[in-house]
């Protein structure tokens, strides 16, 4: 569908639609968004992972809309922080003291933020977006990929903070490499792997015939 004809005349019908307008976003965001979950380019985003994406590109617009400067993986930061339920009241703080004194207004931003039914509504009813039903394969693949980003975003976080600490001397770090692995420990037949070797290799050790429920 063009992106002109994404809602009908006048305003627009849904909050995904309103932002689009109101933000700075490039003029084929909208078909980008559609591309992404419907699969075109060959992987499919999930609406959360959608939903993400386009509030980090809102926090990143309203931030050079206030003529600030932004620096490689800040942004992506300063989401996690805002966001995050597991981050830190103090981090919170931090970043909303961050964007305050580059004049954005941090109460509407937050207001701004879209969940993924936000997304999926301006999918489906102003796009008339579909997507096919995912394969057992494609969905394997589709969780590969998704662990794989956790994975990388979770280093350049906790990268980015251990270095900040070491630059503000609140801890004693040299030269550093940091590893992020997640592994899986089958009960059944005693194998380990890491997830994304697993995911891979199509599962663990036991046999494919074999259903452990029945030993239970």
């Amino acid at each position: 569908m063009d992106e002109t004809d994404d809602e009908d005349e006048g305003t627009p019908s849904t909050k995904v639609g309103r932002l689009l307008e109101s933000y700075d976003f490039d003029p084929g965001y909208g078909a980008e968004l559609e591309a992404r979950w419907t699969g075109e380019s060959g992987e499919r985003t999930s609406l959360r992972d959608l939903a993400d994406a386009f509030n980090t590109t809102l926090l990143e617009l309203a931030l050079r809309s206030a003529g600030a400067s932004v620096i490689d993986g800040e942004v992506d930061n300063l989401y996690r922080l805002l966001t995050d339920e597991e981050a830190s009241a103090g981090g919170r703080v931090e970043a909303r003291g961050r964007l305050e004194r580059e004049g954005v207004d941090v109460d509407q931003l937050e207001a701004d933020f879209v969940t993924y039914q936000a997304i999926r509504s301006y999918l489906k009813d102003v796009r008339g977006a579909e997507h096919e039903s995912t394969s057992p394969e494609k969905r394997v693949e589709n969780t590969t990929e998704t662990v794989e980003r956790l994975l990388s975003r979770v280093q350049s976080v906790v990268e980015s903070d251990l270095a900040g600490l070491r630059r503000a001397d609140r801890i004693t770090l040299g030269d550093f490499h940091l590893f992020v692995e997640v592994n899986v420990l089958c009960r059944d037949c005693q194998a380990q792997y890491g997830v994304v070797e697993l995911l891979r290799r199509g599962g663990c050790d036991c046999e494919s015939s074999s259903d452990p429920r029945q030993d239970e």
